[in-house]
């Protein structure tokens, strides 16, 4: 099995609700040609650290996935690191954002947002 096989088997998850509140920002930009790019980065407390930005760009060995009408984007490098997690969004009185659950993190920093 390649690398390429184990990325497509474990894909990245976005939930309904972080879906439906990517559509929200979306329709609020009045945008309707950008993905969510998930990316992995060197830096952080941990690390790495999570990236999670609007993508306009199609860039060599991106994996894309739809989730009802969202696309995801994962970049070749990011792959890896980012297979089986889900994205949610949890909108409560302690927190408001995107959070994710990543199986392939050996440790995360406080703020949930690096890892190692």
């Amino acid at each position: 099995m390649t690398v390429q096989d184990q990325t497509t088997q474990q894909s990245i998850v976005l939930t309904d609700t972080a879906a439906a509140k990517v559509k929200s920002l979306l329709e609020q930009e009045g945008r309707d040609d950008l993905n969510l790019r998930v990316a992995v980065q060197p830096g952080g407390c941990s690390g790495l650290r999570y990236q999670l930005f609007f993508d306009e760009r199609s860039l060599d060995g991106d994996v894309v996935k739809d989730f009802g009408g969202v696309g995801v984007v994962v970049d070749r490098m990011s792959s890896p690191y980012l297979g089986g997690a889900t994205i949610d969004f949890v909108d409560t009185i302690e927190k408001q954002g995107f959070t994710i659950d990543n199986p392939n993190a050996g440790g995360s920093c406080a703020c949930g947002d690096s890892f190692h």
